[in-house]
């Protein structure tokens, strides 16, 4: 049913023959109950504070508390500051409302809401491409965590000791770098690794081309962290938006416990001051780490937050709610800071050695470093358990969101009927069992190397810079950014400052594009432990996944106009404007009529 009312020709609010929406001042209007007839009604989130803590549990993630700290200190402690903060003002903020808002205006998950610029579905299908291969690799690190996580029951650690099978005789449980560096010439060990290794876990074989044998430890914590990723999605957001609220916060409540014993240690003063203290000579060469950094920690370009946004009310103020968010997750990152190097500073004034030699970023951080760190105090099992349980937590609110967004967008391009009373729950099966098939790859002696091929190539900041990029051109100049403007106007009932629109048209692009050329023009090829090299198809691999993202805008931009008939002229004006509009007609109809009851 439509609307009466006066005629817009620059809202995407589609035209009906009885007239269109003419603004949130009209009252009297039509009801319509639902997107269509046979078609399920699109969930919302039981209470706006689901929506907040999903998005906070997505966003914030493992990169926060293993990225952020060792980027800040290299990058000249506090000095690093200056060009993050300004990077989230100018393309971090302004890309995570984008997403989020397009998401809640078009209730729809990252492929149909580009129908808003049909040309241009491709950047729903490259989003989709990049957050499968996301939720696939990402799950590793928490079934590693899990792994360590059952072994803190041990006492002593494990990795503390050189009483197990699979030491070798190199291992000393006294550990000092001076001792890896000069009394042990039969190993080969980066300064930033500990003597006592973690083959047990990985057992990592000579190179990609020799994929060993199965950890089967290892395969069934991975099996065990899927089952558990799958119960929190398969019914939906009424269900996730309860378990966030447990695995979104609880990390800041163990970060508080291990900051609170950090600074008691000997040795953490110099820690965090050598997390913060500046090093102004540095300034000139921390803004691309700055900006990569951003695009990674808002989980921008996954379509994710595209899914999250299209469960929310209509005239739910998504505006307010990207800058809280953005503060959640930059502080988040800042405070985690904090109790890395409160620790890591420990670690060094046990071992006499400077606080660099132990930093590390990554995994290296999460499970070489830190977990030696922690076998060096008091009661260190209790520790070593906090800290293992904070990281599945951080990454399990992560995972499950991400096969939430993937999800939503399969079922929004095949709508079920009613009477198809399992799809979600069979949707979501089948996506985590392809993962878990695609995952045993990673959970050999190889595996390793097959993880960071996926980690460098398939969601790299490439990849990510690339699809930001293109969703700024898209709103700005190929929808109309004032028209989107408008749009959000419709629903937070007012105006957005004009820094988001001169962001969107202008200067997140230039950010985007210019960090994404430098990428490009120094890509180095991937290497493990800066000692093996992958061999030429290893990187043919590599390139693979990341242009089977990048090349969906592009393939799909040019298979549009080529099956379309008419001049090029005619092509374009049709799929920018006249089909959105016939496409849309009923949902949108719905959303206005939707927000001026809830007036």
């Amino acid at each position: 049913r439509s609307l009466n009312g006066t005629e817009r020709s620059d809202s995407l609010v589609p035209l009906t023959a009885d007239g269109a929406c003419d603004g949130p001042e009209k009252k009297a209007v039509a009801v319509v109950t639902g997107p269509g007839p046979g078609y399920q009604e699109r969930e919302t989130w039981t209470r706006q504070m689901d929506f907040m803590m999903s998005c906070v549990g997505f966003a914030v993630g493992l990169g926060n508390v293993w990225r952020f700290p060792y980027l800040c200190y290299k990058n000249g402690g506090g000095v690093f500051l200056i060009p993050y903060l300004l990077i989230v003002v100018v393309g971090g903020i302004p890309i995570f409302f984008l997403e989020i808002a397009l998401g809640q205006f078009m209730k729809a998950g990252s492929i149909n809401v580009w129908n808003i610029a049909p040309l241009f579905k491709g950047l729903g299908y490259a989003s989709m491409v990049i957050v499968f291969f996301c939720n696939t690799y990402y799950i590793m690190v928490l079934a590693w965590g899990f792994y360590y996580l059952i072994k803190s029951f041990n006492s002593p650690l494990p990795w503390s000791t050189c009483d197990n099978e699979w030491n070798t005789l190199n291992c000393i449980e006294i550990f000092r770098h001076q001792d890896c560096n000069g009394s042990l010439p039969n190993t080969t060990m980066s300064n930033n690794m500990t003597c006592a290794e973690m083959a047990n876990v990985l057992n990592i074989s000579s190179g990609l081309d020799e994929t060993g044998e199965f950890n089967w430890e290892l395969t069934l914590c991975l099996m065990a962290v899927w089952v558990m990723v799958y119960f929190c999605v398969w019914k939906g957001v009424k269900s996730t938006g309860k378990i966030v609220y447990f695995t979104a916060t609880f990390p800041y409540v163990v970060l508080i416990i291990l900051l609170v014993r950090g600074v008691t240690l000997p040795g953490a003063y110099d820690g965090i001051m050598f997390y913060i203290k500046p090093d102004w000579s540095k300034l000139e060469e921390v803004w691309i780490d700055a900006g990569t950094q951003i695009f990674f920690s808002y989980a921008i370009g996954l379509g994710a937050l595209t899914a999250l946004g299209s469960y929310n009310r209509f005239n739910n103020d998504c505006y307010k709610d990207a800058f809280v968010l953005a503060m959640i997750n930059s502080g988040t990152s800042f405070f985690a800071g904090f109790v890395v190097f409160s620790i890591l500073g420990f670690m060094a004034a046990e071992q006499g050695v400077d606080i660099s030699q132990v930093a590390e970023s990554g995994p290296g951080l999460a499970f070489i470093a830190y977990p030696k760190a922690v076998s060096l105090m008091p009661v260190a099992p209790l520790w070593a358990a906090l800290f293992f349980f904070m990281l599945l937590l951080l990454g399990l609110d992560s995972q499950f969101v991400g096969v939430e967004g993937f999800v939503t967008g399969i079922l929004d391009v095949f709508p079920g009927k009613q009477n198809f009373r399992y799809r979600r729950e069979i949707s979501v099966a089948i996506c985590c069992l392809l993962c878990f098939i695609i995952d045993l790859s990673m959970v050999t002696q190889g595996g390793m190397y097959v993880f960071q091929l996926f980690d460098y190539y398939s969601a790299s900041g490439m990849t990510l810079l690339w699809q930001a990029f293109w969703e700024c051109i898209v709103v700005a100049w190929v929808y109309g950014a004032d028209r989107f403007m408008d749009d959000v106007a419709r629903m937070i009932g007012y105006r957005p400052f004009p820094w988001m629109k001169w962001c969107w048209s202008f200067i997140t692009p230039c950010v985007c594009m210019g960090i994404f050329l430098f990428h490009l023009v120094n890509y180095k090829p991937l290497t493990y432990n800066n000692v093996y090299v992958y061999p030429w198809w290893g990187e043919v691999i590599g390139w693979c996944l990341a242009l089977s993202s990048m090349l969906c805008i592009p393939v799909t931009l040019l298979y549009k106009l080529f099956r379309a008939k008419g001049t090029f002229k005619e092509v374009s004006s049709r799929s920018l404007t006249q089909k959105q509009n016939q496409t849309f007609e009923k949902l949108f109809t719905w959303l206005v009529n939707e927000k001026f009851l809830n007036d």
